[in-house]
């Protein structure tokens, strides 16, 4: 009786325990809370049409200074590559035939005054024997003929002259602009003048400075059919602005305003020739160098800023994670090839009053819930904190 009580106990000890078993593997192991991101929530804006060029500078203004009139160079009088003024001496022509000219000029002058006012009298007396018979139509003719053949002698000679002094006064070269004179060409004791005009020198003004830059049609194509969309507002030539780079990557502090655009398109290149004037007060550019600068070329219209850190790229091209109104994650192919400061510019892909994922982004899953919280940015200098949301755009 002992035996078949204890054998009982054990049968239900063991079931009891089975049906223990059985409960816990009912209920399974304790499921992960959906991670939680930081997003920001999408508010259709307009943004800068900037695009990332290459230009060549060249002087505002350049002048040949050459001498006019064929001489000996006798002395250079400016300090080669200084800032000069308009109209300061620059080089100096031996004057001596130049002022020998001028004498032979003035002296032919003279001459022709003494013959016209002979030539005045004698016409003054014709015309008054002429009435009174003394004279005959043909000698008042003749005498009046004179007269003015010796007004004309005298118009001549005086312009003569001028030319005389004129050439004298190019033995005294100038500079023609205010701006940097550069290297002499030919040294003193040359002779120059003789046929051509010799080059001595150049002048450029680099203060400002212009930025030859291209387009190429496929570019303006694109342009004017965005334009024909009304996505993206052209700016004109008085508002388009220029930001030039320099050599170590800092951005140059004096922006750029583009103040020309050719009306065809360079057979050779297949692009439209364009140019900006920039300030150079401080002479930090040079003509002749090749700077890369961003051009603002207009407003691109109903655009999306999203931050860099949510546009993630694969073989298919960008994307973005969104958190929809079920609390669920979802992809979102994006066309986004251009940047305003650390936000890509996405032109299209996504809607107003979408949440786009910014932060946490690494641990979510397509189809799988997700926890949205506004994104914060990042303060500078500071480590991000992990999950930490904040306040959307």
């Amino acid at each position: 009786m002992k035996t078949t009580t204890l054998r009982t106990y054990a049968l239900c000890l063991g079931l009891l325990a089975l049906a223990a078993c059985g409960k816990g593997k009912e209920q399974g192991p304790p499921q992960m809370p959906p991670p939680e991101v930081g997003v920001i929530t999408l508010k259709a804006q307009n943004a800068p049409l900037t695009k990332e060029l290459v230009g060549r500078l060249s002087a505002f203004r350049r002048a040949d200074v050459r001498a006019r009139v064929p001489g000996v160079l006798l002395k250079r009088t400016y300090e080669e590559g200084t800032d000069v003024k308009q109209g300061q001496l620059l080089f100096e022509i031996d004057p001596a035939p130049l002022k020998a000219a001028v004498g032979a000029a003035q002296a032919a002058l003279a001459q022709a005054q003494a013959s016209y006012t002979n030539a005045r009298i004698n016409a003054q007396r014709a015309r008054e024997l002429a009435p009174k018979g003394y004279v005959s139509k043909a000698d008042l003719d003749n005498a009046l003929a004179a007269e003015r053949s010796a007004a004309a002698a005298v118009q001549q000679a005086r312009a003569n002259l001028k030319s005389a002094q004129i050439n004298l006064g190019y033995a005294e070269v100038r500079s023609p602009i205010d701006g940097r004179a550069g290297q002499q060409q030919v040294t003193e004791g040359a002779l120059v003048g003789q046929g051509d005009a010799t080059l001595l020198t150049t002048v450029e003004q680099i203060d400002p400075l212009y930025v030859n830059f291209t387009l190429s049609v496929a570019e303006l194509a694109q342009l004017r059919q965005a334009q024909g969309n009304g996505n993206v507002s052209l700016a004109g030539n008085d508002s388009t602005k220029v930001r030039v780079k320099l050599p170590d990557g800092s951005v140059y502090p004096e922006p750029g305003t583009v103040d020309f655009s050719s009306t065809s398109v360079d057979p050779a290149t297949g692009a439209v020739q364009l140019r900006a004037r920039i300030p150079n007060p401080q002479h930090l550019l040079l003509p002749g160098m090749y700077v890369t600068m961003d051009a603002s070329l207009g407003q691109r219209h109903n655009v999306f800023l999203v931050p860099q850190a949510a546009v993630l790229r694969d073989t298919v091209g960008a994307y973005v994670y969104t958190v929809g109104a079920d609390g669920k994650v979802a992809r979102r192919d994006v066309d986004a090839s251009a940047m305003d400061g650390g936000d890509w510019i996405v032109t299209s892909g996504l809607k107003a009053g979408e949440q786009v994922i910014v932060s946490g982004v690494q641990n979510v899953k397509e189809g799988a819930p997700a926890k949205a919280t506004p994104w914060q940015p990042q303060a500078p200098g500071k480590a991000p904190a992990a999950g930490a949301p904040a306040a959307g755009r």
